[in-house]
């Protein structure tokens, strides 16, 4: 099978784009642009709340924290104690993990979307929430000391769930030595219907836990703490970079499985070493935040439709994005109704609905 020219052309443009000084400092500043809002928007939900702050006393907590920083501008106390505790024990830790969380799931659904061709593809196709429901169902079923719960037996039993479904799925997809897409996905949807029958059966059985356990799956960052930042972080991290790492391939991969492979692309360790980074940031993500929708359906798309389809700039700007995306989700999530909280996958899929909706019809057709 020989490439057409147009594909040909087209691969050209995503391996070369960037390669000139012009167009890395292009995709420089444009990182840059949109880092610089995510470190905004941290500083600007830390100071809306419940206790609203001043925007120059957050900026000045944060600062004097920074290592060496902090003594180099020796800045004056003018915060209160309470003040304080606000900003680095309450607020700061959540906003942080909504935007881990965020970026992880974008970056989750923008590899997915690129490795199934598929822009309708998110991070939970091939059952990662079935999963990490199920884990997370059991976790409140199961008499389980008090202090495992202290311990964070739920989120734990739900990163576990996510990641042992996946692992199923990828082996029962196993034809040979492949793994075709088609059959991997087929077999995610099964055993994420198999996950979720079992799922809706323990909790007809655990009417009690209803509350709690409807309060997981509907997602949310309530109980946000260090603790919980420090554990998933690593994984969160070990994730961005095998994907990243991969974004050139994954570029390649946009032809066919059969073109790529003659170009010396090894397709079946590259859809492996995709679907663990994804499966890896998104069980983390889960674990944490419970069942999030539409933020790595709808980000990676509308990144797309604004940046191009040249994955080496799509990873990064959807997990950036994404960040952003769900921080302000859960401010508004955490503020609209003060002092009750709503789920913050309720707010996500409220503004990602109409906004994808929107985009489909402006464009007429899914931009892919």
């Amino acid at each position: 099978m020989h490439f057409s020219e147009t594909r040909r052309g087209r691969l050209w443009v995503w391996l070369g784009q960037w390669q000139s000084p012009a167009g890395a400092r292009r995709l420089g500043a444009l990182l840059l642009f949109v880092a610089g809002a995510l470190l905004l928007s941290v500083v600007l939900a830390i100071a809306v709340g419940a206790v609203s702050l001043p925007v120059g006393t957050v900026w000045q907590i944060l600062l004097s924290r920074v290592p060496i920083v902090g003594e180099w501008l020796q800045l004056p106390v003018t915060w209160t104690p309470a003040q304080e505790a606000v900003v680095l024990q309450i607020r700061l830790p959540r906003i942080l993990l909504a935007a881990a969380v965020g970026g992880a799931l974008s970056l989750a659904g923008a590899t997915y979307q690129g490795m199934f061709r598929n822009p309708l593809a998110d991070p939970y196709l091939i059952g990662v929430a079935a999963g990490a429901g199920l884990g997370a169902v059991l976790g409140f079923a199961l008499p389980l000391p008090q202090v495992w719960y202290g311990l964070g037996a739920v989120q734990w039993l739900a990163f576990a769930g996510a990641m042992v479904t996946v692992i199923v799925v990828a082996l029962l997809a196993r034809v040979g030595n492949t793994t075709p897409l088609t059959t991997l996905l087929l077999a995610g949807v099964a055993l994420g219907s198999f996950c979720t029958a079992i799922t809706s059966f323990v909790m007809y059985l655990q009417q009690d836990k209803l509350h709690m356990i409807y309060s997981w799956l509907l997602g949310g960052l309530s109980l946000a703490s260090w603790p919980q930042l420090v554990t998933v972080l690593p994984y969160m991290g070990a994730s961005l970079v095998v994907i990243l790492v991969n974004a050139r391939l994954l570029n390649v991969l946009q032809l066919d499985e059969e073109q790529a492979a003659q170009l010396g692309l090894n397709v079946e360790r590259l859809k492996l070493i995709l679907v663990g980074g994804a499966t890896l940031g998104t069980a983390a993500a889960v674990s944490v935040s419970g069942l999030i929708g539409f933020v790595g359906l709808v980000v990676p798309h509308a990144v797309r439709l604004l940046w191009g389809q040249d994955y080496r700039v799509v990873l990064p700007l959807s997990w950036l994005v994404g960040a952003v995306f769900l921080l302000w989700s859960d401010t508004i999530a955490r503020t609209a109704l003060a002092p009750t909280e709503l789920p913050v996958g309720i707010v996500t899929a409220v503004c990602g609905a109409p906004f994808f909706l929107y985009l489909l019809r402006r464009r007429k057709r899914l931009v892919f």
